[in-house]
């Protein structure tokens, strides 16, 4: 999913096509070319070239050609593309883009191969639900990030804490230690609505329901006790009420050194020892603590699954890329040269020894994503979570606030 605030940390991507770059010596006339579009940043040039001079000794006969889009305005481009007759024959998309597309009609069901052929079973649920639509798979998993505690050793070592929390309760215990003497236990702003979502499922709530037509559901018992509880964890810290995690950017305020604690893809530990260069080798990692200590929290997973047009020329050696990038080997390898999660709970072993990827990985077993409507981009277009969580951190009634805002959510679902 595109998400400013899940900034990842990869190299950068040079703008090239590897395409018609002659990786297929002596390509005939039988040649067939499978055209992909991958997100700029996704991927580095060195992963591709490895990739490309696998697959096409193994299928002599297929010729890569990779194209990088910005995720700037990519909706309208993916969209006109699923309707044009010259569609590239593989897309990467957003994890929480896949409903919309599908609404189209223009994607290839790929029902029969996650099941025959891709081990669908062990696929991580933020990944492989929003590309299920009506019982057909139509995103296939490729890659996830997702939200971690980053926290500064040397403060927790100052409070006497010796091992990161393990549940809920630990943790506002802990933060409330650390909180205090010119140290924020915790800094969390007051509309990380993200971080707000894995507290509200791990109560069993949600942020909209699906009843025979989508209602949101900020208001029921469960969703209200996830809020309460990042009342709690949040009065710990100085986080902005009626800021999110940009304004001000999170990672510059933990730099200056007497921050504990913040929630954030671990990418942001990058941006913060380049801030303060005094914290590299200070700053560890943790999954964000579960109610209980048998499992971590639950939290937003982003990331990309991979997308078949239904009118691509080249639609069953499409397939065929996908289930090899979506298989053990290249997700091996992309985990590792990317810092990803890899698309299968069964494959977390390949990142063990990271300390960030790893705890990623420990939350993304449990991970879930946004609802999976076609219209949820209208809701985040104008989010009228971000509002309510501050109005309760303010003092406002929550069940008030929160039918408020589930009404507009509601309307903002309603079919186009």
């Amino acid at each position: 999913m595109k998400n400013h605030s899940l900034a990842l940390s990869v190299a950068l991507v040079s703008a090239l096509t590897l395409g018609g770059c002659g990786l297929v010596p002596g390509a005939g006339s039988d040649t067939r070319t499978v055209r992909i579009w991958l997100m700029k940043d996704s991927v580095t040039d060195d992963f591709l070239k490895r990739f490309t001079a696998a697959y096409t000794e193994d299928n002599p006969s297929v010729k890569l050609e990779f194209t990088f889009q910005e995720w700037t305005g990519i909706g309208k481009k993916v969209t006109a593309a699923l309707e044009d007759d010259e569609a590239p024959d593989i897309i990467e998309v957003g994890n929480t883009q896949v409903a919309q597309y599908a609404e189209s009609d223009g994607l290839w069901d790929l029902t029969l191969e996650s099941v025959r052929d891709l081990g669908n079973e062990d696929w991580l649920p933020g990944l492989a639900e929003p590309g299920s639509i009506n019982g057909s798979q139509y995103g296939i998993p490729w890659y996830a990030a997702n939200r971690v505690v980053i926290y500064n050793k040397d403060l927790f070592t100052g409070a006497g804490i010796k091992q990161p929390p393990k549940t809920r309760a630990q943790w506002l215990e802990y933060s409330e230690r650390l909180n205090g003497n010119g140290v924020q236990g915790i800094y969390l702003s007051g509309q990380d609505w993200y971080s707000l979502a894995g507290f509200i499922w791990d109560e069993g709530g949600e942020l909209a329901v699906d009843k025979g037509g989508w209602e949101g559901a900020l208001d029921t018992p469960a969703a209200l006790r996830g809020m309460e509880f990042y009342k709690q964890l949040q009065s710990h810290g100085e986080g902005p009420k009626g800021g999110d995690e940009e304004t001000p950017p999170q990672a510059e305020v933990f730099a200056k050194g007497n921050v504990a604690q913040m929630i954030a893809v671990p990418s942001a530990a990058t941006v913060i020892e380049k801030a303060n260069p005094e914290l590299k080798g200070k700053l560890g990692f943790f999954p964000v603590p579960g109610k209980t200590a048998a499992r971590p929290g639950t939290v937003f997973t982003g990331g990309s699954d991979l997308i078949v047009p239904e009118n691509a020329r080249e639609r069953t050696a499409a397939v065929e890329v996908v289930k090899a990038l979506a298989g053990e080997r290249w997700q091996t390898d992309l985990a590792r040269t990317m810092n990803y999660v890899p698309n299968k709970t069964t494959l977390a072993g390949v990142i063990r020894g990271e300390e960030s990827t790893a705890a990623m990985a420990a939350g993304a077993a449990h991970g879930k994503a946004t609802p999976n409507s076609p219209q949820w981009g209208t809701v985040e277009a104008d989010n009228p979570i971000k509002p309510y969580m501050t109005a309760v951190l303010q003092g406002k009634e929550p069940r008030r606030e929160a039918r408020a805002a589930s009404k507009r959510i509601t309307t903002a679902l309603l079919p186009r």
